[in-house]
C-alpha cells in the first residue's frame, strides 16, 4: 500500500501515474487523459516537484522522478520526503 503524506491529496497519485504512463505531461494534458483538472494540476504539480516526486523540465510540463517513481512502486513512503526550496 502507497504511504502518501500529510501535504497530499488523492488526486496526487493519479497525476504521478498519468505522466509515469505518457511520459512528461502538462497540466492540460494531464486532464485530456484523464486526471483532475488542468487547474487543479498546475497547483499540485509543483508542489509534487517541491518535495522531490515530480521534476519541473520547462514551464509547465513535468516529468516524473526516481522517488516519484518509488512512491509509485510502493517502495517510499512519502513522509519522508522533505520540501526542497526553490532556487530559482
Amino acid at each position: 500500500m502507497r504511504q502518501d503524506a500529510e501535504w497530499m491529496v488523492p488526486s496526487d497519485d493519479k497525476i504521478l501515474e498519468l505522466i509515469r504512463e505518457y511520459g512528461n505531461l502538462t497540466p492540460t494534458a494531464i486532464e485530456d487523459l484523464g486526471g483532475p483538472s488542468a487547474g487543479h494540476a498546475r497547483n499540485r504539480c509543483p508542489e509534487l516537484a517541491k518535495y522531490g516526486l515530480l521534476e519541473r523540465i520547462s514551464r509547465g510540463l513535468y516529468g516524473i522522478t526516481d522517488e516519484g517513481d518509488a512512491y509509485l512502486n510502493e517502495e517510499l513512503d512519502a513522509n519522508e520526503l522533505e520540501s526542497v526550496e526553490d532556487t530559482e
